[in-house]
């Protein structure tokens, strides 16, 4: 009885429609770096709209659930390794943890299949509703709890160049748009194919048609050299990589080590004239501010280089009598002369600090060696040469919002110094560096970024990648910067477009209040053809 009992609940979750979702997750997470079948994101969502054919509304949260469990399970594996082989949390911890990171990210999908099942109740087109609502729960996610904007279906494209140029007028929601509607688009396409009685999407399809002409031709357009009023001088900057074990990175007896190798790479990339040298997050593992020896070396350093320094170092200062800790990163000039300190605005929970710690004491930040970071409270941009540089350290390049302010301060270089040592040799390095990709886009502003173990590189204010290095590896790269002209849309609007769109679908959940029934798993359920016998019986009752 038991053994059947198991097997009826099993086929109850496991049924056609979660099978369709779920393979709509594996196309959108094949999409991602490492595997970059970018192409599937275009057709990932088809399996789960016919899954939401005929749905009702608990149904149609379980398919947008799974959809979402599914991709998010196979992005993020590696927050297990972070979690394990640097958290030092046992599999039994860890992989719950992991679990609930992944189901939180999937109440987003199952949102924007809600709505779009409530709207076609209400008689809006899933074209019109899905991108939206997809959008709007993206959005969302960015910065609810603190926020995790990663993975976002446009991120996924962030190698086609002309599709992705929009970014400077929409952020990456524009391409997520773009991409849901056209899996939107294809769906109908093929319902119609094969279902005699309905209709081809030929409004649909022409809007459709109509975007992707003017996404590419614009993108095209943005690829041109473009002619400027005034150029700025152009930047030399090396980029370390010294390839610090994270095992040891805190450790005091590798100090002197890990100040030597960095010393000596520097060097190496001197051998021509150089602007700046740039060093990863907390390269020097020490307090800049209270180490007067070491601070000696760095100084005497870029004196004999005859180049400014920028390297991430932890800080600390005195807020409301006690002692606060920061993330952050110095800048030394060619005369050991410091000029200035850029902190940290948006820690990784768990990473550098732990939310409700008290309540967790069996979990440890994974950012050994000093305690709980605080943010800093405000950003402040860094000279060099001519210009100014925006300062993103590791994780806060994945937020527009944080870049759009450096950028809106005169920052005209985006300076990304990072760790992902503790991403391991997996795909989350790849996936880290092609969102930041997208800021360079939506500020028309380059960004260099600096990697203790990988991947180091430097994009272009298109979003080209013009070169990167090798993950667990010993490099440094001298690249020619020209900043930024900081002429973009997005600059001055932001994101009106995902609140807009976020607006629509509460709006969408506000008026379903009034028009529908709200007891009951049986809503409405609409096929396309009960859609259509329904349209076409309202279109004869006006006739008559």
């Amino acid at each position: 009885m038991t053994k059947r009992y198991s097997m009826d609940f099993l086929a109850s979750i496991f049924d056609r429609r979660a099978i369709l979702a779920i393979i709509s997750g594996v196309l959108i997470a094949v999409s991602f770096p490492n595997a970059g079948l970018s192409f599937t994101a275009w057709i990932a969502l088809i399996p789960l709209l016919i899954a939401l054919e005929g749905s009702n509304r608990k149904e149609s949260l379980r398919v947008g659930f799974l959809c979402g469990f599914s991709a998010y399970s196979i992005i993020l594996y590696w927050i297990t390794i972070v979690m394990t082989r640097y958290g030092h949390l046992p599999w039994g911890v860890s992989i719950p943890l992991y679990f609930i990171l992944v189901m939180w990210l999937s109440l987003f999908y199952a949102g924007a299949t809600y709505i779009t099942r409530i709207a076609e109740t209400l008689r809006i087109k899933s074209a019109f509703t899905l991108p939206v609502a997809w959008v709007a729960l993206d959005f969302a996610r960015g910065w609810l709890f603190t926020g995790f904007p990663w993975a976002m279906l446009g991120h996924s494209q962030y190698r086609i160049l002309p599709l992705v140029q929009i970014a400077d007028i929409f952020g990456v929601y524009g391409i997520t748009a773009l991409i849901v509607l056209s899996n939107v688009v294809l769906y109908r396409v093929l319902r119609a194919v094969f279902g005699a009685t309905v209709p081809y999407p030929v409004k649909s399809a022409l809007i459709l048609l109509a975007l992707l002409v003017s996404t590419l031709a614009y993108g095209f357009y943005r690829l041109n050299p473009q002619t400027a009023e005034h150029q700025a001088d152009p930047v030399r900057i090396a980029l370390i990589q010294g390839n610090i074990p994270q095992d040891v990175k805190w450790s005091p007896e590798f100090r002197d080590k890990a100040m030597g190798v960095h010393t000596r790479i520097s060097r190496d990339a001197a051998k021509e004239p150089l602007d700046l040298i740039v060093w990863p997050e907390s390269a020097v593992p020490f307090f800049f501010q209270d180490d007067p020896q070491q601070a000696t070396l760095i100084q005497n350093l870029t004196r004999e280089l005859s180049t400014s320094i920028l390297f991430g170092s932890p800080a600390y200062e005195i807020r409301n009598g006690k002692r606060t800790f920061l993330n952050s990163a110095y800048m030394i000039n060619q005369n050991g002369e410091t000029m200035g300190r850029a902190d940290k605005l948006h820690l990784v929970p768990y990473g550098e600090y732990v939310p409700l710690g008290r309540f967790f004491p069996f979990i440890n930040k994974i950012v050994t060696g000093i305690g709980d970071f605080a943010p800093g409270e405000r950003a402040n941009t860094l000279p060099v040469k001519n210009s100014l540089i925006a300062t993103q350290i590791c994780y806060e390049i994945i937020f527009p919002e944080l870049v759009r302010q450096y950028v809106n301060a005169g920052a005209r270089i985006i300076v990304n110094i990072t760790n992902d040592a503790w991403f391991g040799k997996s795909s989350a390095p790849y996936q880290h560096l092609s969102i930041a990709a997208f800021r360079t886009i939506e500020t028309r502003t380059p960004l260099v970024r600096a990697a203790n173990t990988g991947i180091t590189a430097f994009i272009d204010q298109n979003g080209h990648i013009k070169t990167m290095t090798s993950l667990f590896t010993e490099e440094y790269r001298v690249v020619t910067v020209t900043p930024g002209n900081a002429k973009s849309i997005y600059l001055k609007t932001g994101d009106i477009a995902p609140w807009f769109c976020i607006a629509i679908s509460v709006g969408i959940l506000l008026y379903s209040r009034k028009q529908l029934p709200t007891t009951g798993n049986s809503a409405q359920t609409i096929t396309p053809n009960a859609q259509l016998n329904s349209t076409k019986r309202a279109q004869k009752q006006a006739t008559s």
